[in-house]
């Protein structure tokens, strides 16, 4: 994947989301999958968030994501569960009585990022620069 420009960044930040239907009810089938699937969707552009491959399984969400980085991870599920929730409860009456408390969604998620560098070739860029008279010796562990 190509990197990302916006006014004043160059990012290519990408994670793997993962989120659960409370209680595991196996809600997510035939019209409901596809219209929760349409509301990520519409939530995900609406954010400047690119979605590289989704699932939506009949009890979880599976989410590979490319994002801003004025989004934290934290905010984006929360505005995709929120929103999902919200909409899907109140379409759908069948779910608003299984799920009488408003809450669709499991508490929690998730999250993995998923780069372009590995660790080792972190640490070889952070040893050729370790003797650099601007390092600071705090941030060096050995």
């Amino acid at each position: 994947m190509d990197n990302r420009k916006s006014s004043h960044t160059i990012h290519q930040l990408q994670v793997h989301l993962v989120w659960i239907t409370k209680y595991r009810y196996h809600v997510l089938g035939g019209e409901v999958q596809l219209r929760c699937r349409e509301l990520i969707k519409q939530t995900c552009n609406s954010l400047d968030i690119q979605i590289i491959k989704g699932v939506v399984s009949k009890d979880h969400i599976h989410l590979h994501i490319s994002y801003p980085p004025k989004l934290s991870v934290s905010d984006i599920v929360k505005r995709l569960k929120g929103r999902s929730a919200k909409l899907l409860l109140s379409e759908y009456p069948e779910l608003k009585r299984r799920y009488w408390g408003g809450h669709l969604w499991g508490i929690g998620y998730g999250s993995w990022s998923i780069g372009n560098i590995t660790e080792e070739m972190l640490i070889k860029y952070l040893e050729h620069h370790k003797d650099h008279p601007n390092s600071d010796e705090n941030f060096i562990l050995e």
